[in-house]
């Protein structure tokens, strides 16, 4: 009769409750026990008060050459309790970890995650060195360009140069030409008003030239008069006074 050394579930939903037991192989997880070992709480905080656990009796279970689970096993370990199924597990891990090595592959979940991580950083390290070379590609492109546009204004300064110096030589004249004809009105109507001027002027003192003898005949007569003696006198200012007149 072969024995095993396993656990059986009991408790409620979301509180679960582990009796380790040894059964017979051919009895279902919840069959009939053979002889109860102890219990695991995985819910309990103290770690000491988790596994309770009668070793002498395992031991004589082991002995007599019973089997433990996989989970029971890693207790037992935990616990101390050393035995050959466990180096026998041991040594075929470890065989097939070397044969899953020699072809390349992975063995175990952590080393898979590993490998994960590792071909991220290797895609991202990857993606920022094309970002770096496409953005030196592209600076190198804008300074050939720079260059060129440099040496291509370089190569065009002198003509332009040139066909600035014609257009100005060519405009000149247009130049002087525009500014005269804009300037002859001026002077026309300047000069119109400085002959008006002088006529008004001439004719001021023509006025004056023609004032300068009446004023003086008007003078004589009046010293005349004075001179006179009266009769004459009155005789003489009603002949200018008719001379007026006639005038």
């Amino acid at each position: 009769m072969a024995v095993k050394i396993r656990m059986t579930r009991i408790g409620r939903r979301h509180r679960p409750f582990f009796r380790i037991n040894a059964v017979e192989s051919r009895e279902p997880r919840d069959g009939k026990i053979l002889e109860k070992l102890g219990h695991y709480d995985p819910i309990e905080k103290d770690k000491e008060k988790q596994i309770v656990l009668n070793t002498e009796r395992v031991k004589h279970w082991l002995d007599k050459g019973a089997i433990p689970s996989d989970t029971v096993s890693e207790i037992l370990l935990r616990l101390g309790i050393k035995h050959k199924y466990a180096e026998e597990k041991a040594a075929r891990r470890a065989k097939a970890r070397a044969a899953a090595r020699a072809k390349g592959r992975l063995f175990t979940k952590t080393e898979k995650i590993a490998a994960e991580k590792a071909a991220a950083a290797a895609e991202k390290e990857k993606v920022k060195a094309e970002q770096a070379k496409a953005k030196v590609e592209v600076e190198e492109k804008v300074e050939a360009e720079a260059e060129v546009i440099e040496t291509k204004t370089e190569v065009e300064a002198p003509e332009a140069a040139e066909k600035k110096t014609e257009v100005e030589v060519v405009a000149e004249p247009k130049a002087k030409a525009k500014k005269k004809a804009e300037t002859k009105p001026e002077a026309k109507e300047e000069a119109a008003k400085e002959a008006k001027v002088e006529a008004k002027g001439k004719d001021e003192a023509k006025a004056k030239a023609k004032a300068k003898p009446k004023a003086k005949e008007k003078a004589e007569a009046k010293e005349e008069t004075e001179a006179q003696p009266e009769p004459q006198a009155k005789e003489q200012q009603a002949a200018s006074g008719d001379e007026d007149k006639k005038q």
